[in-house]
């Protein structure tokens, strides 16, 4: 029998989205091209254009369908909600013509031949205009899952058809420049991926908030993927760095466990009728369900695979670098993981020009919640809480949007609003994904932004901090920084970046800098961890109440130890992607004792000291018996970025290195804990910061590859001035006549050793002139604070003009 209507993936690709719409045509378009690389893609078939506008035209629909359409204005919302209406009953009205039913139902016994006669369906809409480079149509139109009747596939299908007439997808269309007559509705009909009893999920071929492209994005959750769509739960999240992947190294690079507060699942379909949305339902998940991540490490890896081959197939058939945005399920029945869409991203990788634009908050107030940024923008406005799609007329323009979840009903509201904010959803939701696309800052997943914002009370919703969203009390100003890199040369001095927060990588990737000239452990062990290492090695030394705290905080890892490897690795390495493959130096931890006694179970294991700035810190701590099991576990996290992750330009770092016999010890313990110097490339720094580091500079060159100055301490020690003292806070100055000398003393010792010099401390980053005196000494590498790097750029430009630096 030949097929008038219906078009199997094997007969499509991407030049026939005129003819089947952007889903099936993608879809076709991998099962024919992917499948022998690995990507498993389940069959099925499309239910054409042809078939739509025969729908219409046998039931004489379109004059009916003018006539409540024509002359519409969408943003009139009360309007477009009666118009709407009346267009979807005209086509819910519509009877499907018998060639057209027999057809569907025939090719649906064809699918029962090739999986069984229990297989269930998946029906999606699949537009003419979708997934187009400009729009993503993301959520337009419905979706119906677990369909397993003749009659069930009908309905569904003409559901679908009435979809291409939802309020949201009318308003979207006119947003675009579609005509709402020219954009035909066609039907994906394919095998239904068991992840009901899986799971599934979206993922991005880069990371959606910063553009960054190294990376692929992976949200996942339990049952079905429509909550992550719709915004109803809180997903777990995974990164995977494309360059080290493509080298052969197998691991996250980032993770973050989410809530998980419900998973679709299929209902019993015997005793209800052909509704086919009735065949799922939302379920609660467990607490175990909750605690744990929802797929492997090996899922994720199979994901970054199906990413990375998707990314290239597109980009190569249109002949320019192409992100993608896909969705997946994995069966629980089988076990393997499918794709089961891919389209273009179409917020990103629209991007044109080389403008780097930042958005800097000039002041601070209440924090009234917080959730996961979207994007890293800024906005204000007055509150304006709604609940029900009823009330949405109630919106005014220039306000904030805060609700508990949307749903592309909201859409018309949305690209009027100032910022939104809801209570659930991940970075992959309806909100966030139109937030995006209209370039409105949102936060999500606030869990209590709804109930505790009120209404007509002005706030700022901030983006523009990393990736936790953070909403103030008040109107704050805020300017925007905005920099053409491409005018912008690179100075011989090299500029190079502070950074201890791994959320603010990605969002600084596209600074011009020369590499992470300082990445502090401490940030990543204060805020991810929380716990002192030793801590994690020596639970029978703590209270019951604190070893449950530990273990609530790492349930999700093997053990508490593989907790502390893996959450440091990963924060660490998340860092070093940033800006792969220049180098990224990073610190070996500098708390000072009462800093460690701070952290979860740390008072046991630390001393009570009178002066901890000048005690039990750095270097002196790493083979003493009190700390060496914590450094080993350092010392296992920073082997485990370097061998198994792949991140060799990272460079370890010594802090606080009193002696020379000290150095030598402690590179000895880095040997024996599997970080020797020299193999395998490994780089070892040692700051420079108390006097003895530069009056024995040529000695502590044999020892080590380079020096980082940290102008604080050597200003400390210099001057003789507690840096921690308020009362002689007035004599700390780095600017000092004496601290400069000790500076250029240490400049001209490694210059004359050939090791690496740089300086990482405040000073340059607060005071230009000691920015231009570094210059003149000819200091290999100035590393800054973000905020002051770009300035700092134009500044040693215009001084390298007129200067000749020394080392020259």
């Amino acid at each position: 029998m030949s097929n008038k209507y219906i078009r199997w993936f094997e007969e499509v690709g991407m030049d026939d989205v005129a003819e089947v719409g952007g889903k099936n045509a993608s879809l076709g378009e991998m099962y024919q091209q992917l499948t022998a690389q690995g990507v498993r893609v389940p069959n099925g078939f499309a239910v054409t254009a042809e078939a739509y506008r025969e729908v219409l035209d046998a039931n004489q629909a379109w004059a009916k369908l003018h006539d409540a359409l024509d002359g519409l204005n969408p943003d009139n919302v009360k309007d477009l909600q009666a118009r709407g209406a009346k267009a979807r009953a005209i086509v819910a009205a519509c009877d499907l013509p018998q060639d057209l039913q027999t057809e569907i139902i025939a090719n649906y016994a064809k699918l029962k031949v090739e999986y069984g006669d229990d297989v269930s369906l998946a029906v999606r809409s699949s537009a003419t205009a979708e997934d187009s480079p400009e729009a993503s149509f993301a959520g337009q139109n419905d979706t119906y899952l677990n369909i397993s009747s003749d009659e069930a596939l009908l309905d569904a299908y003409r559901r679908c058809l009435v979809s291409n007439f939802t309020d949201r997808s009318i308003h979207y269309k006119f947003d675009n420049n579609f005509d709402y007559f020219k954009v035909d509705l066609c039907v994906v009909i394919m095998k239904m991926v068991r992840s009901d009893i899986g799971a599934s999920g979206v993922m991005f071929s880069l990371d959606t908030e910063t553009g960054f492209k190294d990376v692929v994005f992976i949200n996942a959750a339990l049952g079905l993927g429509e909550n992550i769509v719709q915004g109803t739960i809180d997903p777990d999240s995974f990164y995977v760095h494309k360059p080290t992947f493509e080298k052969g190294f197998r691991a996250v690079l980032k993770r973050r466990l989410g809530k998980k507060e419900l998973k679709m699942i299929f209902t019993d379909t015997l005793n209800t009728d052909s509704i086919a949305v009735e065949y799922t339902r939302n379920i609660e998940t467990t607490a175990a369900e909750q605690q744990h991540f929802c797929i492997t490490d090996d899922d994720v890896m199979v994901l970054a695979d199906y990413a990375i081959k998707v990314e290239k197939h597109y980009s190569k058939q249109r002949g320019q670098h192409k992100p993608m945005d896909m969705e997946w399920a994995k069966d629980g029945l089988d076990g393997q993981i499918y794709m089961v869409q891919a389209r273009p991203e179409t917020v990103e990788s629209q991007k044109s020009g080389n403008v780097l634009k930042i958005y800097h908050l000039n002041s601070r107030s209440t924090v009234l919640a917080t959730g996961q940024a979207v994007g890293t923008r800024i906005g204000a406005g007055k509150v304006r809480v709604i609940n029900d799609v009823k009330n949405l007329s109630d919106f005014q323009p220039g306000e904030v949007l805060v609700t508990d979840t949307t749903t592309p009903d909201w859409e018309p509201v949305m690209k009027t609003a100032a910022a939104i904010v809801t209570n659930h959803g991940g970075r992959t939701c309806h909100a966030a994904i139109v937030s995006r696309e209209l370039g409105i800052p949102a936060i999500v997943g606030t869990d209590n932004g709804a109930d505790v914002l009120v209404n007509g009370s002005e706030i700022t919703v901030s983006c523009a901090e990393g990736e936790i969203g953070r909403v103030y009390d008040g109107i704050l100003e805020f300017n925007i920084e905005e920099t053409d890199l491409s005018h912008l040369a690179q100075p011989k001095t090299k500029i190079m970046m502070n950074l201890g927060n791994p959320d603010q990588a990605f969002g600084l990737a596209s600074l011009p800098v020369d590499g992470i000239g300082l990445a502090r452990m401490e940030f990543i062990i204060n805020e991810y961890i929380k716990t002192h290492p030793m801590a994690l090695v020596h639970p029978e030394k703590l209270d019951e109440e604190t070893r449950q705290k530990i273990a609530d905080l790492s349930h999700a890892f093997a053990d508490p130890v593989d907790f502390f490897v893996k959450t440091l690795s990963e924060g660490v390495a998340t860092i070093a992607a940033a800006v792969y493959p220049k180098p990224c130096v990073v610190r070996m931890s500098d708390f000072k004792s009462n800093e460690y006694a701070c952290l979860l179970g740390g008072k046991p294991f630390e001393p009570v000291e009178s002066n901890p700035m000048l005690g039990f810190r750095g270097a002196a701590r790493y083979s003493h018996p009190a700390y060496a099991e914590g450094f080993a576990l350092e010392c296992a996290a920073m082997k485990r970025v370097r061998d198994d992750m792949g991140f060799d330009n990272v460079i370890l770092m010594i802090p606080f290195c009193r002696r020379i016999e000290e150095g030598e010890k402690v590179l000895e313990v880095m040997a024996q804990n599997g970080l020797t110097r020299g193999d395998k490339g490994l780089q070892i720094y040692v700051m420079c910061e108390i006097p003895n580091n530069v009056i024995l500079i040529d000695e502590f060159a044999k020892l080590f590859d380079g020096f980082s100055i940290g102008s604080n301490d050597l200003t400390q020690l210099t001057l003789g001035v507690d840096r921690d003292s308020e009362i002689v806070a007035f004599d700390f100055d780095e600017r000092d006549t004496g601290v400069k000398q000790m500076i250029k003393l240490a400049v001209e010792g490694a210059r004359r050793n050939h090791k690496h010099s740089g300086i990482c401390g405040q000073a340059p980053s607060d005071y230009p002139e000691i920015a231009e005196f570094l210059v003149k000494i000819g200091i290999d590498s100035i590393s800054l604070t973000p905020d002051t790097v770009l300035k700092t750029i134009r500044q040693v430009l215009e001084l390298e003009k007129h200067l000749k630096p020394s080392k020259e």
